[in-house]
C-alpha cells in the first residue's frame, strides 16, 4: 500500500485539524462540518497529483491555450454518516465524479467492547475501470473500511483505489495493509498515537458523526 501523509509540514491543513479536535469549538456543528469539508478539499487537491491527465486546447478570447484536464473517471464513495462532509469537500473539487454511499457501523451484539461491522445499505455508481475514492474521517481499527471495500468489490473492479481519511491510528493502517491490495493508495491527513481500550483513536477528536450531526441514540 502506498501511504501519503499530508500534515508533516506546516500548512492551513494543520490549522483546520486543530479546530476539529478542539473541545472548545465542538459545540459548533456547522463549523465542524465546514472544517471537515475544507480538509476534504485539501486532500482532493493532493490526490489530484496522482491522477492521469490528457492534453487539451482551450479557446480564450485572444487565442489558444494548451493545458491538461483530468482523464480518469472518478467514483467518490463515503461511509454514512460521518463521511458526508468529507465527501462534499472532495466533490467540490472533483465535480464531475460519480458518487456512492454505504452504511457501516460497529455492532456490539453482547453490549460489551467486542463488535463486528454491519454493512446494510449501498447506492453506488458502476466502478468498473474507474478510480474509486473511498472517504471516511476516522481510521481506527480499519474494519469498517475493509468491510465496505469487500462489499464494493462485489459490484466490479476499479482501475485504481484511493482511500482518504482525516485521522488515523497506526493499528488501523496496519489492518488495511494486511487486508487490502498492495496497489491501494491511502491518504492520511493526520496520524495519531494509538487506539484506547475501547478502540477509539487517541488523542483523536471523539465521534465525528456525532460532532457533525448530533448525538445518536
Amino acid at each position: 500500500m502506498q501511504i501519503h501523509y499530508l500534515s508533516e509540514g506546516n500548512s492551513v491543513l494543520n490549522h483546520f485539524l486543530g479546530q476539529i479536535r478542539n473541545v472548545n469549538v465542538h459545540n459548533d456543528s456547522m463549523r465542524f462540518r465546514r472544517n471537515i469539508e475544507r480538509i476534504g478539499e485539501i486532500m482532493a487537491y493532493e490526490l489530484s497529483k496522482q491522477l492521469h491527465y490528457a492534453p487539451i486546447e482551450i479557446q480564450t478570447p485572444l487565442g489558444i491555450k494548451n493545458t491538461t484536464e483530468i482523464k480518469d473517471q472518478l467514483v467518490l464513495c463515503s461511509i454514512l454518516r460521518a463521511g458526508i462532509p468529507l465527501h462534499l469537500g472532495f466533490l467540490n473539487y472533483f465535480d464531475n465524479a460519480e458518487n456512492g454511499f454505504v452504511s457501516a457501523y460497529r455492532h456490539h451484539p453482547n453490549n460489551d467492547d467486542y463488535f463486528d461491522i454491519l454493512v446494510q445499505y449501498q447506492a453506488i455508481a458502476d466502478i468498473n475501470g474507474k478510480n474509486l475514492v473511498l472517504v471516511d474521517p476516522m481510521l481506527a481499527t480499519g474494519q469498517s473500511i475493509v468491510a465496505v471495500y469487500n462489499k464494493l468489490m462485489e459490484n466490479g473492479t476499479p482501475k485504481e483505489i484511493h482511500i482518504a481519511v482525516v485521522i488515523a491510528a497506526p493499528e488501523g493502517i496496519a489492518y488495511l495493509e494486511e487486508h487490502l491490495p498492495e496497489h491501494c493508495h491511502l491518504w492520511v491527513a493526520s496520524l495519531d498515537e494509538k487506539l484506547n481500550e475501547h478502540r477509539y483513536i487517541v488523542p483523536g477528536l471523539g465521534d465525528a458523526g456525532d460532532l457533525a450531526y448530533g448525538n445518536k441514540l
